[in-house]
C-alpha cells in the first residue's frame, strides 16, 4: 500500500502513530484493501487533504463525515469529487452559496483540489470506506485520529472553521472561538440546506477574517 503523510502534519501528530487504536486502525485499512476489497479512496488518497495542505499551511478547516462510497468519486476531500465526476448534490448546494455570496459562477467540476492548495483543510471525520456501505469505517478509530488532527489545528490562532450540521459541530466545540473565526449553519444536504445553509455567507466572511488577518483571501 503506498500510503503516506505529508511531514509537518507527520510532526503534528506523532504522538497519534504509536497509539494502540492507531496501529489497530492501520492493521484492520491494510487488511482490507489486502483482501481485495473494493474500499475507497485508492490508497494513495487517504491522506490527499493533509499532502494538499500541510499542517503549516492551514488557514481553513472544513469538516466533513464520511468519504463518498460510489465508484469514482471518493479522492480524499470532503465534499470533492475529481474533475469528470458529476458534482454531488451538498457540493452543487455550496457552489449555489459561493456564487450567491461572492457573486463567482459554479465550477463545472467538483474537484475541490485548489482549496486545498490555499490552506483549507478538507477533512472528512472518517478516512476510508467499503464500497456502497455508508459509515462501514465509522468506529475503526478514524474518528480519534481526525479528532487529534482538529486538536493540533486548535493550537494556532486565526484560522476559519467551517461547521455545517450538528456533527461537525460537535467534532469540532472545543475549539476556542476567541481565537478563530468558527462559523456554523446547517449541513449543505438537500434535506437541510434551506433552513440555513443558503444565505450563510460563510466564504465572504472567511475572507474577510483571513485578510483582516494579514492573510491573501480564498479564490472559493
Amino acid at each position: 500500500m503506498d500510503v503516506k503523510i505529508e511531514e509537518s502534519w507527520k510532526r503534528a501528530l506523532r504522538d497519534e502513530f504509536d497509539k494502540e487504536y492507531f496501529i489497530k486502525l492501520t492493521d484492520f485499512v491494510r487488511a482490507e484493501y489486502l483482501a481485495g476489497k473494493k474500499i475507497y479512496p485508492a490508497a494513495k488518497n487517504i491522506f490527499n487533504a493533509f499532502n494538499l495542505c500541510p499542517f503549516d499551511s492551514v488557514r481553513v478547516v472544513i469538516i466533513g463525515q464520511d468519504p463518498y462510497h460510489e465508484p469514482g468519486q471518493a479522492h480524499g476531500l470532503c465534499f470533492s469529487v475529481p474533475d469528470g465526476i458529476t458534482p454531488p448534490p451538498s457540493l452543487v448546494n455550496i457552489y449555489k452559496e459561493i456564487e450567491s455570496d461572492l457573486g463567482r459562477p459554479s465550477p463545472t467540476h467538483g474537484d475541490l483540489t485548489s482549496w486545498a492548495k490555499q490552506g483549507v483543510l478538507l477533512l472528512n471525520s472518517t478516512l476510508t470506506v467499503a464500497a456502497h456501505l455508508a459509515a462501514s469505517h465509522a468506529g475503526r478509530g478514524w474518528e480519534q485520529f481526525t479528532d487529534a488532527v482538529i486538536r493540533a489545528t486548535a493550537q494556532k490562532d486565526g484560522l476559519v472553521y467551517m461547521l455545517w450540521g450538528s456533527y461537525a459541530q460537535r467534532k469540532a466545540e472545543f475549539v476556542d472561538a476567541s481565537k478563530n473565526l468558527v462559523l456554523k449553519s446547517v449541513h449543505p444536504s438537500p434535506l437541510s440546506a434551506h433552513r440555513g445553509f443558503f444565505g450563510n455567507h460563510h466564504f465572504s466572511r472567511a475572507n474577510e477574517y483571513i485578510v483582516a488577518h494579514g492573510g491573501q483571501p480564498i479564490e472559493w
